[in-house]
């Protein structure tokens, strides 16, 4: 898929937003893609993730064992993942604060493990989630999101593919430009604001 197709999706999903939002890390942005919208139609969750499996290179995809992803946002693209690439699919979730393995799911020793993410802004989700995979014994080999919206900055720390880069600017709460501030500000994730 292009930049342009995937970008239709989103506005057919109505999961381009504009305004003024506060994303998971406690930045402020004036847009916001809500993949859930995005993923909530199966058929478009499972293109998404093809094409996003598609870009993994190859190499990578023939020796992962495991798909694993954050609950909440990840969870849908992570099982999407998981069928895409014929592996089961697993999440942690952060019942205290931190991310952890429940539900009776299991990371064999030494399994290798594809972090999939719906969005990654700073990366921080995705390294905790890999923390968390490490303890319980698996080795992630790659991570993979929809969107990066990063700007280029996230290192996860292992080789990383995004189905699509957008670069939004995000601002930290005392550097609202005054066009955005006066917007009041809304938290569409899924995660309190750090």
């Amino acid at each position: 898929m292009t930049d342009d197709e995937i970008l239709a999706e989103f506005r057919d999903a109505h999961a381009l937003l504009e305004g003024h939002f506060i994303l998971s890390s406690g930045l402020r942005s004036p847009r916001y893609l809500q993949c859930a919208r995005l993923l909530m139609e199966p058929a478009r969750a499972e293109k998404m993730a093809r094409a996003l499996a598609d870009k993994i290179p190859a190499g990578v995809r023939n020796e992962i064992d495991l798909v694993v992803s954050p609950a909440m946002g990840g969870v849908i693209i992570g099982h999407e993942m998981g069928r895409a690439l014929g592996k089961p699919a697993i999440f942690v979730e952060r019942p205290e604060g931190t991310f952890e393995l429940r539900r009776g799911f299991r990371i064999e020793p030494g399994q290798r493990v594809l972090l999939v993410e719906d969005v990654v802004t700073t990366g921080l989700s995705s390294r905790e989630a890999i923390a968390a995979v490490e303890a319980a014994g698996g080795r992630v080999i790659a991570a993979a999101s929809l969107v990066d919206r990063s700007n280029g900055t996230a290192d996860l720390g292992v080789p990383y593919t995004a189905l699509i880069r957008i670069d939004v600017p995000a601002y930290k709460p005392e550097e609202v430009p005054p066009e955005l501030a006066q917007i009041p500000p809304v938290k569409p994730g899924s995660r309190a604001a750090a």
